[in-house]
């Protein structure tokens, strides 16, 4: 519970607001005491009193409520404090017994259209405080995850990040409307009941009171169990998110490979463990109504047996104690929601768990905005005895690489699959930190400066080109501000992108699907290309740039990245031998390691690994 209270504290952003609703709640719970209160006339003017004259039991006339406002202010004038009501209020008020009945019926019910509207006032504003509080802590979340490594997300599941910012803070919104509206308003209303019950006998109530600490145990262990149960439920949804959206993502995949059965049997399983757990829920929910009826059942028992004792002894007015048994009554109707409000508050609690555990994951260094910002690159890109393993890696993908790359120079990385030519890339821009070692731009340490002054300076373009629901203008903007038409047309012309924009309707207007998907994965790598050219970087990474384009769009966007990357340290890991024959300099990796580096020439004279990735692997190699 410590973590929804952590959470819950963000509704006190608007303290004064959620002060208003409180204030509210308490106005509609005092409406509706005073409203059970101004029973107790009404009965004991309909209900005869009785004297024993001669033997006989007499009916005495019921007093009318001018008399009874009289015996009100004989009352109150032995009060510590002198409060009467006016004698010329009084002498307004009806003698006759059902006058009198209908005075108090109008005004009881003219209180309660007072209480509830304070009661629709309190709801409303309270949900306002609850909404705002959730949208708050939506924001922090997703504000947060995109502040976290790469590795934390990537390494991750994103179904399961994205269920725990969206689904679990509106399951945290639930459990915040259980306290500050439905908690908030069952109490006020219970409490106020106590009240007039101990006002009319305190006896019988306060025996009330001691057997309710019993239906309170019942109520917290059931809940307990629940909260385990759901929170354990959690998890197998978001796995079951992460197998539903598995599939669908790769559907095309799985109808080709006739993989429905395999899927839908995965599926089938994750969904069994997930029933399983709920399962364990359920019986400790279904056992809360029936105990707290029977525990309220024992306490009625026990107060009838009590109280027809004390009438018998006429120790006990029957009307008082009819009163009562109706305040009680109202009392228990108002508390016995809070059963299921428990139950909402011990599922949102099982949500702030997992929230949390994402909240409390640590952002990537190199975000706090008292860092320098870093120049613009103009000397060189140095890697000192870098080593990186993944998380759940058993070996190291680089093992003490050094490296130095000067400005305006062209390196192409090569090497077996699994040898680090991605990994080695993704270190620049501090996508993934070395576990050892230093990445050093122009003989500056890039953990000294702010990431942001660091990442403005670099354009990639990978293999797996990544276009956002919008427009193509959108995307072709997207991290770039204040571009003008001129130089968006630019861009797109000089990474032939134009070759199909030029051809659509609705031009760099046109919308695109999620993903992408309404492109072909030519015309998405040609878009991830115009991105990089308008963004102007200093630093420019390509991993398999030009991997899904066509022979004939190869060479002249190639030619485009060639003239573009002058002038700029370029990093390359390509597939295409003219991509890499045409690099300054070849690295080539293998095993985490830098085997050797030199011109192409040189590498197919002495490296035999080069020589065999030229043959196998380098397409276009002959």
């Amino acid at each position: 519970m410590n973590t929804f209270w952590r959470f819950a504290r963000e509704m006190l952003v608007d303290r004064w607001t959620l002060a208003m609703a409180l204030t509210l709640s308490l106005v509609a719970s005092a409406g509706l005491g005073v409203g059970l209160a101004g029973i107790a006339p009404i009965l004991k003017t309909m209900l005869p009193t009785y004297t024993v004259v001669e033997g006989q039991r007499v009916a005495e006339p019921a007093p009318g409520l001018q008399d009874r406002v009289a015996d009100l202010n004989t009352d109150l004038a032995e009060w510590p404090v002198a409060v009467q009501i006016p004698d010329s209020l009084i002498s307004r008020l009806p003698t006759d017994p059902y006058q009198s009945i209908v005075f108090i019926m109008i005004g009881v019910a003219v209180l309660n259209v007072f209480a509830l509207t304070a009661m629709f006032f309190h709801q409303f504003i309270a949900l306002t405080v609850v909404y705002r509080a959730s949208q708050r802590i939506r924001d922090r979340a997703f504000s947060h995850v995109l502040s976290l490594p790469l590795s934390a997300v990537v390494m991750g599941d994103s179904s399961d990040i994205s269920r725990r910012v969206v689904d679990e803070t509106e399951r945290l919104a639930e459990g915040f409307t259980a306290v500050v509206s439905k908690a908030a308003a069952q109490i006020g209303k219970g409490f106020a009941a106590l009240l007039v019950a101990i006002y009319f006998e305190w006896r019988i109530t306060i025996v009330s009171l001691v057997i309710a600490p019993i239906l309170w145990l019942v109520i917290r262990t059931l809940s307990r169990k629940v909260r385990k149960a759901r929170k354990r439920a959690f998890r197998g949804q978001a796995a079951l998110l992460s197998r539903a959206g598995n599939a669908l993502r790769g559907l095309r995949v799985v109808k080709v490979q006739t993989a429905e059965e395999h899927e839908q049997r995965l599926f089938a399983e994750t969904n069994e463990q997930v029933i399983r757990q709920m399962f364990k829920a359920r019986t400790a929910r279904a056992l809360s109504s029936p105990i707290s009826e029977l525990v309220a059942l024992s306490v009625i028992a026990v107060l009838a047996a009590f109280a027809a004792k004390a009438i018998i002894q006429q120790q006990l007015d029957p009307t008082n104690f009819l009163i009562v048994i109706i305040a009680l009554g109202v009392a228990a109707a108002s508390l016995r929601p809070l059963t299921g409000i428990i139950n909402e508050i011990q599922a949102a609690a099982a949500a702030s768990d997992r929230l949390a555990e994402l909240m409390d994951l640590e952002p990537e260094t190199g975000l706090d905005p008292r860092l320098p910002e870093l120049p613009r690159h103009k000397s060189s890109i140095a890697f000192e005895g870098v080593t990186f393993t993944y998380p759940s890696a058993d070996r190291p993908a680089l093992i003490d690489v050094s490296l130095e790359v000067a400005h305006g120079e062209r390196v192409a990385f090569v090497g077996p699959n699994g040898s680090g030519k991605t990994t080695i890339l993704s270190l620049v821009p501090r996508l993934l930190e070395p576990n050892s070692g230093r990445v050093l731009v122009d003989g500056q340490d890039i953990t000294e400066f702010g990431v942001e002054s660091l990442r403005r300076q670099i354009g990639a373009v990978t293999q797996e080109t990544v276009i956002f629901p919008g427009s193509i203008r959108s995307n072709l903007v997207y991290g770039s501000v204040g571009k003008t038409d001129d130089e968006i047309e630019s861009a797109a012309k000089r990474a032939h992108a134009d070759e199909f924009i030029d051809r659509l309707d609705q031009g760099l207007d046109t919308p695109v699907g999620e993903q992408g998907l309404t492109l072909s994965g030519g015309q998405r790598q040609r878009l991830s290309i115009a991105r990089v050219i308008l963004r102007d970087p200093a630093i420019l990474i390509l991993d398999e740039a030009t991997s899904m384009i066509d022979a004939d769009s190869e060479s002249k966007i190639g030619d485009a990245l060639e003239q573009f990357s002058k002038g700029r340290t370029t990093l390359v890991v390509a597939h295409r031998l003219s991509t890499v024959v045409n690099s300054d300099r070849i690295v080539v990796m293998e095993a985490g390691r830098i085997i050797d580096q030199g011109t192409h020439r040189e590498l197919l004279e002495r490296c035999e690994t080069y020589r065999t990735l030229a043959r196998t692997q380098l397409v276009g190699s002959g």
